[in-house]
């Protein structure tokens, strides 16, 4: 069997695919060559790069399996890959800590102003050191704050226990239902049960010192200019979900206007190419959609991968 990894695999799951038997190509094929090359694979997986849409399903008969490594599969579709006879699989629950962590990065670089102090200091040198230490003498704490979280996932819940282990207040939403208390590990391996707050959007939205959004793409944003217009002035918004949530020029005018304090961005409406004025502007925390991207979280993806893919096709058998 041989096994496409078009965005990559960690070592270790390639290692895991290797020794149960299976050819493992980690040699990116461009997209406009998977309809051709693709036959010579028996299953591929991606990360979010790669897109296996109906054109490529129906270009590639022999396939049997479509991997994604982490949560989302909007560059998959999956409902017609299932429909023709394809597994299609994913790692959700592998790299829900490193966006949540991710979340508060970007939490603690609003409210501290880090994003904009480090594009002026090595600009203004000592010049303007006094100026700036004023400038950045006005940031806030997370503890007793609410944070609104919109989608109550896994990767919400991972978000709302950080955000809970820290003192914050947790309003959650989303459109399915979801448990009212989480359990927190706490140094010692004592475990508690703290509650969490249902809120109905407005609520939610309104009431929130901080936003962070932890849905699937949608077909419209979900955060536009009247849910800005609707929200606490000063609020900060994060987004380490998808692009195409937040319409991000309803997102500058809320900013340019200080309804917004300031927002964390890891996914945009058009990557590679964000927005520029976005890129720039000095209330906004960028990172380039790297929500799942650390070590631990690739090497769990990686392991959770090569087992559904190994589970598969020993079934198969």
């Amino acid at each position: 069997m041989k096994i496409l990894a078009n965005d990559g695999i960690d070592p270790i799951g390639k290692k895991l695919l290797e020794e149960a038997g299976f050819i493992v190509d980690t040699e990116n094929i461009p997209q406009a060559e998977l309809a051709e090359k693709l036959h010579a694979y028996d299953a591929i997986t991606v990360r979010s790069a790669t897109k296996v849409r109906k054109d490529l399903i129906d270009a590639v008969p022999s396939l049997k399996l479509i991997g994604r490594g982490g949560v989302g599969m909007d560059n998959i579709d999956v409902d017609y890959a299932r429909s023709k006879g394809l597994a299609v699989v994913n790692t959700p629950a592998s790299s829900s800590l490193s966006v949540a962590e991710l979340v508060f990065a970007h939490l603690f670089t609003g409210v501290r102003f880090l994003h904009d102090s480090n594009r002026k200091m090595p600009v203004t040198g000592g010049s303007k050191f006094n100026d700036l230490k004023k400038a950045y003498a006005k940031g806030i704490e997370l503890r007793g704050k609410k944070i609104g979280i919109i989608g109550f996932g896994r990767i919400g819940r991972e978000t709302a226990k950080v955000a809970l282990g820290l003192g914050m207040e947790v309003l959650a939403f989303d459109v399915y239902d979801f448990p009212t208390s989480l359990e927190l590990t706490l140094a010692g391996g004592i475990t508690v049960s703290v509650p969490v707050q249902k809120a109905a959007f407005d609520e939610l939205i309104s009431q929130s010192d901080f936003i962070s959004l932890h849905i699937p793409f949608l077909d419209k944003p979900i955060l536009g200019e009247e849910e800005f217009s609707k929200m606490k002035k000063g609020v900060g918004v994060v987004n380490c979900s998808r692009g195409g949530t937040i319409d991000e020029n309803a997102l500058l005018d809320a900013l340019d206007s200080g309804q917004v304090a300031f927002a964390g961005l890891d996914v945009f409406d058009n990557e590679p190419t964000p927005l520029g004025e976005l890129l720039i502007h000095p209330k906004v925390s960028l990172t380039p959609h790297i929500g799942a991207s650390t070590n631990e979280a690739q090497e769990r993806i990686g392991t959770e991968l090569a087992s559904l893919i190994i589970e598969f096709f020993s079934d198969k058998k």
